[in-house]
């Protein structure tokens, strides 16, 4: 009975139904346009984003002097994109690789974005208080606007990539094939990379810089151990961020002083242990099975084959 007024709960209080909305609509938005970043071994990228766009976050404090979730994430949106043209232009200009690229512009944002911090926190202005939720979130402080904003840019992700769905799979899988026939790879590259910077940013706010990067990753992942296709990869993965939002969420409410952020992220790590252990593409004891099944097959045909060859 327990159980059962706790999830209805998510229904009646409306203070954790927008923390669960908002959850899940980050879950989906991340877990969508992960599969690309994951597909194009960029696993770095969401995490390097999330880091630069702290400086932007401080910047546009400094900038405006107020507290306001829109404006944050302009900032931050300026700071991601500005961190994404600066791996382009290493990569592009250097002989360092892209990974190496990413650990260079993550740290140094990063640390340009602890200072500032720091300064803004020693600077005795009352309205800073709380800004410092941002490194690890603060779902709970979610309000029907924030869920609005989230709706919006999940509405946004769902709608640049269905319609460049095709471009998106040719990028890649096949980068050569895709510019050999016609395509502007470099314009597809970076509208993907804003993209990500879009999810990355709006949910900066629930799970935080250090965490957000988790959402982007884990569910595409764990897509990846049920299905070969594309298209099922990104659904499955826009399904399992939202049962890890509305798990988030949930667990949280039924635990004192439970951070909702991290509790979402440890939700998909349990879904992508699920998917290691029993997708039915490339999960463990699936594979096990399989095997097992194609020896005995095997045996059995060795068998009668062996059975023919005395009867003749």
């Amino acid at each position: 009975m327990q159980l059962w007024d706790s999830l209805a709960a998510l229904a009646t209080d409306p203070n954790l139904r927008w923390i669960a909305l908002g959850c899940m609509l980050l879950g989906l938005s991340s877990g969508m346009i992960g599969c690309f970043a994951y597909l194009r071994r960029q696993s770095l990228m969401g995490d390097t984003i999330a880091h630069t766009a702290l400086p932007g976050i401080c910047v546009a404090f400094l900038l405006t002097g107020v507290k306001s979730l829109p404006v944050f994430m302009l900032g931050a949106i300026v700071a991601g994109i500005a961190g994404t043209l600066a791996i382009r232009v290493i990569t592009a200009r250097s002989r360092i690789k892209a990974d190496a690229a990413m650990g260079i512009v993550l740290s140094s944002f990063f640390g340009i974005g602890i200072v500032l911090l720091t300064m803004i926190q020693h600077s005795g202005d009352g309205s800073q208080s709380g800004l410092d939720k941002f490194l690890f979130g603060q779902a709970a402080s979610m309000v029907g606007s924030d869920v609005q904003l989230m709706a919006g840019v999940s509405l946004l992700l769902t709608f640049v990539c269905t319609l460049l769905f095709k471009e998106f799979k040719l990028l890649a899988f096949d980068p050569a094939f895709a510019k050999g026939s016609g395509f502007s790879t470099s314009l597809l590259d970076f509208i993907m990379q804003a993209l990500v910077v879009t999810a990355v940013v709006a949910g900066i706010q629930a799970v935080g810089v250090v965490l957000v990067a988790a959402l982007l990753i884990t569910p595409a992942v764990s897509a990846r151990f049920w299905t070969e296709r594309l298209d099922r990869m990104i659904m499955l993965s826009g399904a399992f961020g939202m049962i890890s939002g509305l798990l988030g969420a949930w667990i949280s409410s039924q635990v004192f002083q439970l951070p909702t952020g991290p509790v979402s992220v440890l939700a998909a790590a349990f879904v992508f242990l699920v998917s290691v252990l029993f997708g039915t593409k490339r999960g463990l004891l699936t594979m096990r099975l399989t095997r097992s099944r194609a020896r005995q097959q095997l045996q059995a045909l060795q068998g009668s084959t062996a059975s023919v060859k005395e009867a003749g």
